[in-house]
């Protein structure tokens, strides 16, 4: 290992941009395998760590939560990064830079462990639409209702009180640092977890736009990433949300529209 990535690492803030850095990569490739497999199935059927497109079983259900649990870590852990950085700052300053490096590490763990948890309900839900067959083997909506319904109800959220209480406590993190520097054993891990959960009641439904565009759909996985990186990062830029909000309504009425004509 180079000798600059060693000094970096002992550093939290070094820590912190490997740690989100190696995330990233682990979990972009496999997704990016996963795009190209859903792509190539004839290829790709008798691949490991393929879940098939229909008829799921226990094996294909553990496969979907890896896909949605790696999706969600792709996705939220550049946002998680700030808060990371900043509170291994000044954890190090208070308690040193092995102190530091514990409580970015458990802070992350918490953190991601909420949007986990959260896989495993976007997992079953998954599940009971394409049992239903409101989603196509390829996994986007194949009824225009149920399309025009996730995106009016999403666009509707990022007007809701709770969107914006959550919202509030991911863009400022005071609360956090405030106490960061007294954690001992699982508090990192319990305020992470805490974090989380604040980002998972900001973010969930814009998550189900998904599946209206389609789970793996690699853009929008993208889109979305940077969507909401930038709307936790602008905390006196209000009328983001609500301007995402106004388009994504749009966007389902006009589907509802092409319904009736």
């Amino acid at each position: 290992m180079p000798l600059s990535l060693l000094r970096a690492l002992r550093r939290p803030e070094g820590f912190a941009l490997v740690l989100t850095a190696v995330l990233l990569a682990a979990t972009g490739a496999y997704l990016v395998w996963m795009d190209w497999g859903m792509r190539n199935m004839g290829q790709a059927a008798d691949m490991l760590l393929m879940p098939r497109m229909v008829a799921w079983e226990a094996g294909d259900l553990a496969l979907v939560f890896l896909m949605w649990a790696l999706m969600m870590i792709a996705m939220m852990a550049p946002s998680a990064y700030p808060t990371a950085e900043l509170t291994g700052r000044v954890v190090e300053l208070a308690r040193g830079a092995a102190a530091a490096r514990r409580s970015v590490g458990a802070l992350v763990t918490g953190y991601l462990l909420a949007w986990i948890a959260f896989s495993v309900g976007a997992t079953l839900l998954h599940w009971g639409l394409l049992s239903a067959a409101l989603v196509s083997p390829m996994w986007a909506s194949s009824a225009p209702a149920l399309s025009a319904l996730i995106l009016i109800a999403a666009g509707a959220y990022q007007f809701a009180p709770l969107k914006h209480a959550c919202l509030r406590q991911c863009q400022s993190t005071l609360w956090l640092i405030q106490q960061c520097c007294g954690w001992r054993g699982l508090d990192a891990l319990r305020e992470g977890l805490r974090l989380g959960s604040f980002c998972v009641g900001c973010c969930w439904a814009l998550m189900a736009v998904l599946f209206v565009t389609g789970v793996m759909n690699m853009l929008w996985v993208v889109l979305l990433a940077i969507y909401v990186l930038v709307e936790k990062s602008t905390p006196r830029q209000t009328w983001i949300p609500r301007v995402a909000g106004v388009s994504l309504m749009a966007w389902g009425a006009w589907l509802l529209l092409g319904m009736v004509r």
